[in-house]
């Protein structure tokens, strides 16, 4: 006899604090207030899996199947008892390792599944990226029974190189919880302040981000020294962390910028910094939907980004945000000093922002469409 309920297995790369692992913590939350089984299980480790914390405080365990490449003999194999040993109604697979063992194994079950791209990719032909990423396409072309892409941008990108197929490619957006990031009491901003040794009177422009090159953080900290020179009390809050951090440091350092560059690693109180926010900015030259936009403009910070990927789905230029050109150090600079002169028109700026956020990027809203997918994969209905 069939289970009344719903049980969905996630199969993802790692458990690091990168916007797909956010996701799919908040997703895994707002299923469980909706009754929905929820199992998940992790390819491999990767710096410690900082994540795992997270979803186990939320009653999930996370067992580590002990995978480290695509070419792994056992593998697939793997992958196939996770599947079996769950007796999931969906697998729902995340990153492109899980997008292609998990559609394989879960295939092989019988059992629906469906894959989350999470990036726009555009490798060179004939490099061990593009392979990767080709094997990726022929499986979910062929054998994923539901392609979600997280920005139009994104589908429409897929549709094109990965030649998926549009009947079972959709666009489903990240979503953040409103609640999270609702009014602080007024001495939070102070408070992080002192925490983060930030003067009262300071402009803090702050940008949460993975540190690797696609985020175009070292273009922010080129843009600092003439944003310094129309506002000297400017101050870059960086928060996150990765491979590019080190580089981060020694080029603030050689320009001299040290003392006026934070870097505040890995943090899970996000909602609590952007309370010492004047502007938010992602420089990122590459994007499929970044949910530390939504979460920025959800917090009311006024933001801006590049005009990348999913992005303009985001801010539309002048009314929820500003857009820059990516990779250009001058015209980020300009923007980021020219929010910072009108104090006036951020207010313009953030209400139209949440207003987007609300009707765009509700985690709640989200999550219950990707439910509803669940069910019509599964051959139920609402």
């Amino acid at each position: 006899m069939a289970r009344a309920g719903l049980r969905v297995l996630y199969l993802i790369d790692s458990l690091g604090m990168g916007g797909a692992e956010l996701v799919l913590h908040e997703t895994c939350r707002q299923l469980l207030r909706r009754q929905v089984e929820v199992r998940v299980a992790v390819l491999q480790t990767k710096v410690g899996n900082p994540l795992r914390e997270a979803f186990e405080a939320l009653g999930i365990a996370v067992p580590d199947l002990g995978i480290t490449t695509l070419r792994q003999p056992s593998a697939y194999w793997k992958v196939r008892r996770a599947v079996a040993g769950a007796a999931p109604d969906v697998v729902h697979t995340h990153l492109e390792f899980a997008n292609v063992l998990g559609t394989l194994a879960a295939r092989r079950a019988g059992v629906p599944c469906v894959a989350t791209l999470h990036t726009i990719e555009s490798p060179a032909p004939g490099s061990r990226a593009w392979l990767r990423f080709a094997a990726q396409s022929l499986v979910l072309r062929r054998w994923c029974t539901r392609v979600i892409a997280v920005s139009e941008r994104a589908r429409t990108h897929y549709l094109a190189v990965g030649r998926l197929r549009p009947q079972t490619t959709i666009t489903v957006y990240n979503g953040v919880d409103l609640r999270r990031f609702d009014q602080k009491p007024p001495e939070t901003r102070r408070d992080v302040r002192r925490e983060l040794e930030i003067p009262d009177a300071a402009l803090v422009i702050a940008a949460v981000a993975v540190q690797r090159p696609g985020k175009g953080l070292d273009r922010l900290i080129a843009a600092l020294p003439a944003i310094r020179q129309r506002h000297p009390d400017a101050i870059l809050l960086l928060v996150g962390d990765g491979p590019e951090r080190p580089a981060l440091e020694t080029m603030a350092a050689n320009l001299g910028l040290s003392r006026y560059v934070r870097f505040a690693g890995v943090r899970h109180d996000v909602p609590r910094l952007l309370t010492a926010a004047a502007v938010f900015v992602l420089p990122s030259l590459t994007e499929a939907l970044p949910t530390a936009l939504a979460e920025a403009m959800a917090a009311g910070v006024p933001v801006i980004g590049s005009a990348v990927g999913g992005i303009p789905e985001m801010i539309q230029d002048g009314v929820t945000g500003i857009l820059v050109p990516p990779g250009d150090v001058d015209a980020l600079a300009a923007a980021v000093a020219d929010v910072l002169d009108q104090p006036a028109r951020v207010g313009e700026l953030v209400r139209a922002a949440r207003r987007l956020v609300e009707t765009r990027f509700d985690a709640a809203a989200n999550v219950a469409r990707l439910h509803r997918e669940y069910l019509d994969v599964c051959g139920r209905r609402n």
